[in-house]
């Protein structure tokens, strides 16, 4: 049967169409095997493969050949059912993987957002348990300064004068801090710093307003707002806290095919679930 053949499948009922090639990822399996006609499990009728097995977990089944990874729902709860059903198919990789659950689950991610407002300034420091998170909100935030004259805190626009961009401050892989407002230098000048939040093109120097675009950007990409508190209340910090499942569209976890007759599972982590 050529690579580029069409196969029908009919799976408990529910149909299933793809390649040749696809269902031969790992050629020991049953599924390649069927191709040959020589599984008594496959029956042949009027073009299509039959088997009696559950179609719902056929598809993941298909979902993880098509892409040799394994991505599940953040609410998918039958590790056992379909590792079952990968042992009867013969893909011992995919069924070594839902052995380990661990790899598969997702995990609580918190992030907590501490904001404090001093005078004509604001300080902030975000603090996540995912770094990649961290990492990518740093990559959102830019901070400009520059020395103004007769700028003040709630001056709408920035001076004509060109702002350069500061680089942030990073304690650590897990949090970031930045400020925002103004503060005095000499005479009526100011050295006044702005923030900008992509994709939010404006460039905010209102502690208030940079807080609540912060909040709003957390929101949604999907944080949810589980708890806000005062820190200090001589220092004027408050905690906002927040919470996520850390795979919102679900795992990735790439399985090498070469390992189908060996029955081990080659899995990696895949850059979504790097640094932790």
């Amino acid at each position: 049967m050529s690579n580029q053949e069409v196969v029908v499948l009919s799976v408990g009922g529910v149909r299933f169409v793809t390649r040749a090639s696809t269902l031969q990822q790992f050629p020991e399996s049953r599924l390649a095997r069927m191709l040959n006609n020589d599984d008594p499990e496959f029956k042949l009728v009027n073009g299509e493969f039959f088997v009696d097995r559950d179609g719902t977990l056929f598809s993941y089944i298909m979902d993880f050949l098509r892409t040799l990874q394994v991505s599940l729902p953040t609410d998918f709860s039958d590790y056992q059912r379909l590792q079952r059903e990968a042992e009867f198919y013969g893909l011992y990789p995919l069924a070594d993987l839902l052995r380990q659950e661990h790899l598969l689950k997702p995990g609580l991610e918190i992030l907590e957002v501490r904001f404090s407002l001093q005078e004509m300034q604001a300080f902030f420091r975000i603090f996540g348990s995912c770094s990649t998170t961290v990492e990518t909100l740093a990559e959102q935030i830019t901070v400009f300064t520059g020395q103004q004259s007769g700028q003040s805190w709630n001056s709408p626009f920035p001076s004509q004068k060109p702002l350069v961009p500061l680089p942030l401050e990073r304690p650590s892989h897990h949090d970031v801090v930045f400020q925002c407002g103004t503060d005095y230098s000499a005479g009526d000048q100011f050295v006044a710093r702005y923030v900008s939040i992509k994709p939010d093109n404006r460039k905010l120097i209102n502690g208030t307003n940079v807080l609540g675009l912060l909040l709003d950007t957390l929101l949604k990409d999907g944080f949810r707002l589980i708890s806000t508190r005062t820190v200090s209340s001589e220092e004027k910090v408050d905690c906002y806290s927040f919470e996520r499942m850390q795979r919102p569209g679900g795992p990735a976890v790439t399985v090498n095919p070469t390992s189908g007759s060996s029955g081990v599972a080659q899995a990696r982590r895949s850059q979504v679930q790097k640094g932790k």
